[in-house]
């Protein structure tokens, strides 16, 4: 008998214990249940919104993992930091998100002569940030993404000090960040040379279903939530019916 009672006590330590566990992963989150989040960007910002979206699995894959959040889309096509700038507070502060993920960069660079220059780009980001923390939204800072597939093209080198900066800025501001450019490069590293067109985009730029799933597991991954629920989300992915 008194073995029969030490198995359930056993028993009953070892569920104690995974209650605990589950609760301590999901009190480390950084997001949390019922909140709203505003994604501010680019042209690949604005497809994230679509059903298979980077944006949208973001959300897919919180709700997976028990939190459930409501998107705020606002990514706009061709727009660069000063553009982000003018409209921050349209279409994301007036919404009242709890968070914003800020994905600026590619268009700063890629517009070459019409694009930002540096130190205008940390201007206006640097705005950006101040006026959201001033509002009360947490910030998750986007690095970069790559623009083309090969790392060592002036479009890319060039990109390097943006991303310096926007590293450092995080740490300055206390944001978030998803370093989603070395996630990128690490994905085309690990495909070697023998790699034949693009893996993770559709053009170099914006997202293939591979590259919004890459940026998905990235903002997740800086939320917080570990490698059991970055696959918990990813089955969530996989499944054809949207999250309600």
């Amino acid at each position: 008998m008194k073995m029969t009672m030490n198995i359930w006590q056993a028993a009953a330590a070892l569920m104690i214990g995974a209650t605990f566990s589950t609760a301590l992963r999901a009190a480390e989150l950084q997001v949390k249940d019922g909140q709203k989040i505003a994604f501010m960007g680019d042209s690949i910002t604005q497809a994230g919104a679509a059903p298979k979206g980077y944006v949208t699995l973001v959300i897919r894959g919180l709700e997976a993992v028990g939190v459930k959040t409501t998107a705020i889309p606002a990514g706009i096509s061709g727009h660069k930091s000063n553009n982000m700038l003018e409209r921050l507070e349209r279409d994301a502060l007036s919404k009242k998100p709890d968070w914003m993920t800020l994905s600026c960069g590619v268009n700063d660079v890629w517009h070459g002569a019409n694009g930002v220059g540096l130190d205008a780009y940390k201007q206006n980001i640097t705005k950006i940030v101040d006026q959201c923390q001033a509002a009360g939204v947490k910030v998750m800072i986007l690095t970069s993404t790559m623009i083309g597939e090969d790392e060592p093209n002036p479009n890319n080198q060039k990109l390097i000090t943006y991303n310096e900066f926007l590293r450092t800025l995080a740490k300055e501001k206390n944001c978030l960040l998803a370093d989603l450019n070395a996630d990128m490069q690490a994905i085309i590293t690990k495909a070697g040379p023998e790699k034949k067109g693009n893996i993770i985009t559709s053009d170099g730029v914006h997202m293939a279903p591979a590259g919004n799933e890459m940026m998905a597991t990235g903002v997740l991954r800086a939320f917080g939530l570990s490698d059991e629920q970055i696959a918990k989300a990813k089955q969530s992915w996989a499944d054809p019916k949207p999250a309600q």
